[in-house]
């Protein structure tokens, strides 16, 4: 058996009746902390080139993919191979300069190559056939990233969040705001969040998407 049979073994001992009560709870959803922990600690071995670190935690990162496939599987959905076939095609598809007959000469060239490509793919997933008010975000950015770039969408496109967002409440904050003490009162904010139990990540991602959603309402029906 090669490593990576044998890990994907490992997770399927450890997913069994008599395996790992901890393990054995989770779900796709209790594992999204996780997978961003995994993550932020290997991007630190990065910055520090810290290789030998790095090895440890790519496993970490790997065994994130191997457990939410793991869960899939159980369920009859995908399993592991399925995952590694559907990016191996697509990085070939994607490569038409290496695996097929036309040739780039610069990395620019391939990017310009690789949207071209990335366009005329169908992704997965709810496809509406109206245009989007907010345009596609990598939906699981960290949340502050997320709920900063739906904001910045709101007012580059003007949206109407009135009724949505308190936006006199966020000019007035906004005038009041330096670096130290927006770093103090996020910091309050989740020091207060751990001590009621709360997951601070997630109930900004939550909030952030049902702002978009209902600005989405909102537009929507302003436009019919």
């Amino acid at each position: 058996m090669s490593a990576i049979d044998d890990l994907k073994a490992t997770m399927a001992r450890l997913r069994a009746p008599d395996g790992c009560p901890w393990d054995q709870e989770q779900t796709h959803a209790t594992l999204v902390r996780c997978l961003i922990d995994e993550v932020s600690e290997l991007i630190d071995t990065i910055d520090r080139n810290d290789l030998p670190h790095m090895r440890e935690e790519l496993g970490d990162v790997l065994i994130q993919v191997v457990f939410h496939a793991q869960i899939a599987a159980e369920k009859g959905l995908f399993t592991f191979d399925d995952v590694a076939r559907d990016i191996n095609e697509k990085l070939i598809r994607r490569h038409p300069h290496v695996f097929g007959s036309s040739r780039l000469e610069t990395s620019e060239q391939v990017i310009v190559e690789w949207e071209k490509i990335k366009a005329t793919e169908k992704k997965h997933g709810p496809v509406s056939a109206e245009a989007r008010v907010f345009k596609e975000l990598p939906p699981r950015l960290p949340a502050l990233m997320f709920a900063e770039a739906v904001w910045k969408q709101i007012e580059k496109k003007q949206l109407p969040a009135a009724g949505v967002v308190d936006v006199d409440q966020v000019q007035a904050l906004g005038r009041q705001l330096d670096a130290a003490s927006l770093g103090r009162m996020l910091f309050e904010l989740t020091a207060a969040a751990r001590v009621h139990g709360l997951d601070p990540e997630g109930a900004l991602r939550l909030h952030a998407t049902q702002v978009m959603a209902a600005i989405e309402a909102k537009t929507t029906v302003v436009a019919k």
